[in-house]
């Protein structure tokens, strides 16, 4: 009785999420350029050393975290893996505290601590990047325990990648949840390449029947089109709040930068890479729809969203670049957590 009290009117969230309005689809334009445009001054900001330590970006994949994100509600929870910055964005963090997070300042949401690949913000049920690969999978089904267990009516939503999905600890945590029946949704974002293997060469058959064995449900899903993803996300999301246990959703999707800022990703074609930018470059196919079909314009519609844009870019990196470094008494804090 006490979970039917909490959960959510699961059919009003669908009718009005999956039937967006004008200002709803300039939101997403907005979701999915500031993490393209963030990513690229962050790059930048590698480039001249204000970055140390590894750095991935998402360049290419914005609408999956956009797309899923959008179906969401308050009390899910999100984990992923190292190539996080996107879902920090996505999750509502301020970009300027994952700018200074990012140049190892005090003003960062982890306090300079966690850097690229080891923020999180408990205030946004973000619970971090992870750079051990697949680690998120096994904390996101410890999520969606938790989510379980407090009958909240939350879902864990925890990303991996294709090369992730190998990993041994994966099938253990599809075991776990489907033995559980767990609010879980695992999502898979399948870019073609682990490091530089090509999905070809590492991973036999489709990743999202991985689950079939255990009988966790699940699709293959065109993660350039916001629409779609949306779509996926709904279904999946309304399986698991009935009370039906874990889905497993893969992603299509493309990196435009090496699996790192340092690699050159010669493994793949220059043809390929401009054949994804040219033809499913996932901002430019939502900003088609917003101006051919939703009637929206150029001018008065999408310019403004650039420049804001711009500006908060501009904002988060001026912020970063002029906060202090943590004072050297930080190594010893956040080590112990007293618990009563």
């Amino acid at each position: 009785m006490a979970q039917a009290k909490r959960k959510p009117d699961l059919h009003a969230i669908s009718n009005s999420k999956l039937n967006p309005s004008k200002d709803e689809l300039k939101k997403y334009y907005r979701d999915m350029l500031l993490i393209r445009r963030f990513e690229e001054r962050a790059g930048q900001f590698y480039g001249r050393g204000l970055i140390r330590g590894y750095f991935h970006v998402y360049i290419g994949q914005e609408a999956v975290v956009t797309g899923i994100q959008s179906q969401q509600i308050e009390q899910d929870t999100v984990v992923t893996a190292y190539r996080d910055h996107g879902h920090m964005l996505a999750c509502g963090m301020d970009p300027k505290e994952v700018m200074a997070e990012l140049t190892g300042r005090v003003t960062g949401c982890s306090r300079g601590k966690g850097g690229s690949m080891h923020m999180f913000s408990r205030k946004k049920n973000f619970y971090g990047g992870h750079g051990i690969v697949g680690a998120g999978t096994s904390i996101g089904t410890g999520l969606a325990f938790a989510h379980k267990y407090s009958e909240d009516a939350g879902v864990s939503v925890s990303y991996m990648g294709d090369g992730a999905a190998n990993q041994g600890q994966v099938a253990e945590c599809y075991n776990m949840a489907a033995l559980w029946k767990l609010p879980v949704l695992y999502v898979i974002e399948n870019n073609k390449y682990a490091m530089g293997t090509s999905v070809n060469r590492h991973a036999a058959g489709d990743l999202y029947k991985r689950g079939e064995g255990y009988g966790i449900p699940g699709e293959q899903v065109d993660g350039q089109d916001l629409f779609k993803v949306q779509e996926a996300a709904r279904r999946a999301l309304d399986h698991i709040r009935d009370g039906n246990g874990p889905y497993i959703l893969e992603m299509m999707t493309y990196r435009y930068k090496g699996h790192s800022v340092s690699d050159p990703a010669k493994y793949r074609s220059k043809d390929e890479l401009e054949d994804w930018k040219s033809n499913r470059d996932p901002i430019n196919l939502l900003k088609t729809y917003i101006l051919e079909e939703a009637g929206l314009s150029e001018s008065e519609d999408i310019k403004p969203i650039d420049q804001e844009i711009k500006k908060i870019i501009a904002e988060a990196a001026d912020f970063a670049e002029n906060s202090p470094e943590p004072d050297v008494s930080e190594l010893w804090t956040n080590v112990l957590v007293d618990v009563d």
